[in-house]
């Protein structure tokens, strides 16, 4: 969790938002370069994801495959991670991720995110902070102590 926290939080000097605020944006446009970051945040995620699970269990896999723009970010995962080939891999990370997608309003990791965002810090610190809550025993750890 650390590498991916890091990852997103290294993110954000391509931020939009920071970019505009920082020129003076008024308050009633901090929606568009938000919403922009937050497509970017979502779709480097996974490449992040990618990286760090090719380093983590492939040994530094030097030859990740590249992202497919024809693809969509299902395939893109399951292909950057060795699983292109495998329709039902691709099928299950596309279920898991339709899962996820609304994932309650209550946890940590949702309230994580609002606050952090509620202080005008753009989408990937935001998100970078709420990956820290998935970190807790009570929330996200717990399902990767159940893998040991």
């Amino acid at each position: 969790m650390t590498q991916f926290i890091i990852g997103v939080a290294a993110l954000n000097h391509d931020s939009q938002f920071a970019a505009k605020y920082k020129s003076g944006m008024k308050k009633a446009e901090y929606w568009q370069p938000t919403l922009e970051d937050s497509l970017d945040c979502v779709a480097k995620s996974f490449t992040i994801a990618a990286r760090i699970y090719n380093n983590t269990y492939l040994g530094g896999a030097k030859n990740m495959a590249p992202v497919q723009k024809d693809k969509d970010l299902s395939f893109n995962f399951a292909n950057q991670i060795g699983f292109g080939e495998s329709e039902g891999f691709i099928e299950l990370i596309r279920l898991y991720n339709a899962l996820h997608t609304d994932h309650e309003g209550g946890n940590v990791s949702a309230h994580t995110t609002h606050l952090v965002g509620s202080a005008l810090s753009d989408p990937f610190l935001s998100y970078s902070a709420a990956l820290g809550g998935l970190a807790g025993p009570l929330h996200g750890l717990a399902n990767q102590e159940v893998l040991r």
